[in-house]
């Protein structure tokens, strides 16, 4: 059964995630700080962690950093669950390692649907780790041969423009800084702007416009940066 770790310090909010994914069929493990969600995640390897931020003692930010910082426990979804609200809290938990970010009060509907959502994401990220290609509907990015197909035709990507398309198709829905794909896509010793990921995103955006009916991959997050939508 695919497993889920709730972590929050009020009570009442832990009772109602877990009754709604337990109706759901998943099998969830609660925690009420950060300290003791490490152990459990160590211990139980859950499919999926909904990380609450103010915690005590230890912060659902520094949780997450923990977590993305272990390589046996990096690959774990993790989506936070705060009443913070602003732009700056929503970058600051991505940029944690956080994989999606819901503001409190939020609808359990939703919260459950995120998260089937994410982890139907996994379970298609093992899958293209095993045969080398992403697959979204019309859209094939093989990794083996550095090659981008939409409606089984290879774009001329260049190879910067194919690791940058790459890196938001591998996490959709996911917002990214223009600081972040700088740091992430070109490395930590580029010498450059955000403007240099602005230009790139222009030209694969030109290049996917002239496929009939192409779909916007890559949407505008104002004030934040990119992100490859969700299908």
């Amino acid at each position: 059964m695919t497993k889920v770790l709730v972590v929050d310090d009020e009570k009442h909010i832990l009772e109602l995630i877990k009754f709604n994914l337990e109706r759901e069929g998943f099998t969830v493990f609660t925690a009420e700080d950060g300290a003791t969600a490490l152990n459990i995640t160590h211990k139980e390897k859950p499919d999926l962690i909904i990380l609450d931020i103010m915690l005590p003692g230890m912060s659902g930010y520094e949780v997450c950093e923990s977590l993305s910082q272990d390589i046996s426990t990096r690959d774990i979804p993790i989506i936070m669950l705060s009443a913070r609200v602003t732009e700056t809290d929503k970058v600051h938990g991505l940029e944690k390692g956080a994989d999606d970010y819901v503001t409190k009060p939020f609808s359990p509907r939703e919260l459950v649907a995120r998260v089937k959502a994410r982890i139907r994401r996994s379970q298609r990220d093992e899958e293209a780790e095993q045969t080398g290609r992403l697959v979204y509907g019309r859209l094939i990015i093989d990794q083996d041969r550095f090659a981008v197909f939409i409606d089984g035709t290879r774009q001329d990507f260049t190879p910067k423009e194919f690791e940058l398309f790459r890196f938001l198709v591998q996490q959709p829905g996911k917002v990214f800084s223009r600081e972040y794909l700088l740091q992430e896509v070109w490395g930590y010793n580029y010498v450059g702007d955000s403007r240099t990921v602005d230009v790139h995103v222009r030209h694969i955006r030109q290049k996917l416009e002239q496929i009939p009916d192409c779909p916007n991959y890559i949407e505008t997050v104002r004030g934040i940066g990119y992100r490859f939508k969700e299908m």
